[in-house]
């Protein structure tokens, strides 16, 4: 039985590996070719993601940061999808086809998504965690200014001991975008004011660990 257990468990971990290195070729292949800096065709009326296109996706950029090992073997694409990642992601509308179906494109990385301003400000500051901690994890936030600036804004915002404790905050972040669903909240926000602040301190704690740094509080 615990040979059969183990046979079963070496088996999958390989099928993944392999479901993992096809999708990082894939992923590869895209930024290597000029469909990364022209997506796009047009179908009818409509624009749409090239159907020979394989751009990064929320998930796919999630396995590789969940995968050290696969980042080490494949340094050069963990690199270059960094890089792609700091580029300004194009705000031309467009719809994913897939078979008869048309997608919202909310879950491909077409470059830097937070879009925040120039102060460091995101609008959607889960979201922009959640980007972060990735970037960190395949050690590209340095080749990412926005990510950069949003996270030293936000780490200007945390006091000697080490909360975050915004000035003019009246509620806990509010997720706008889907991807950070199963991931925020962690803690449920009551009536406590230190309930509002709970999960962004522990997520900038948790990249701040990432990035190697010293957590000091008082």
């Amino acid at each position: 039985m615990v040979r059969n257990w183990k046979r079963l468990r070496r088996s999958a971990t390989a099928t993944s590996r392999f479901r993992a290195a096809g999708i990082a070729s894939a992923v590869s292949a895209f930024l290597r070719s000029p469909l990364a800096e022209k997506p796009y065709v047009r179908s009818g009326s409509k624009t749409i993601l090239n159907p020979e296109a394989h751009p990064p996706t929320w998930y796919s950029v999630a396995m590789i940061a969940a995968m050290p090992n696969l980042q080490r073997e494949r340094a050069g694409f963990t690199e270059r999808l960094g890089q792609y990642l700091g580029l300004a992601m194009s705000r031309k509308a467009f719809v994913w086809q897939v078979g008869k179906r048309v997608v919202k494109p909310e879950l491909l990385l077409l470059g830097e998504p937070l879009g925040a301003d120039p102060k460091g400000n995101a609008r959607d500051i889960p979201l922009a965690l959640h980007f972060i901690e990735l970037l960190a994890r395949i050690n590209a936030l340095h080749t990412n200014p926005v990510a950069t600036r949003v996270l030293a804004r936000l780490m200007s915002e945390c006091n000697e001991e080490g909360v975050w404790r915004p000035k003019t905050l009246k509620a806990a972040p509010r997720a706008i975008h889907k991807i950070t669903y199963h991931g925020y909240p962690l803690h449920l926000e009551s009536k406590s004011a230190d309930s509002r602040v709970v999960d962004v301190t522990f997520r900038l704690a948790l990249i701040a660990r990432l990035l190697g740094w010293p957590l000091e509080y008082r």
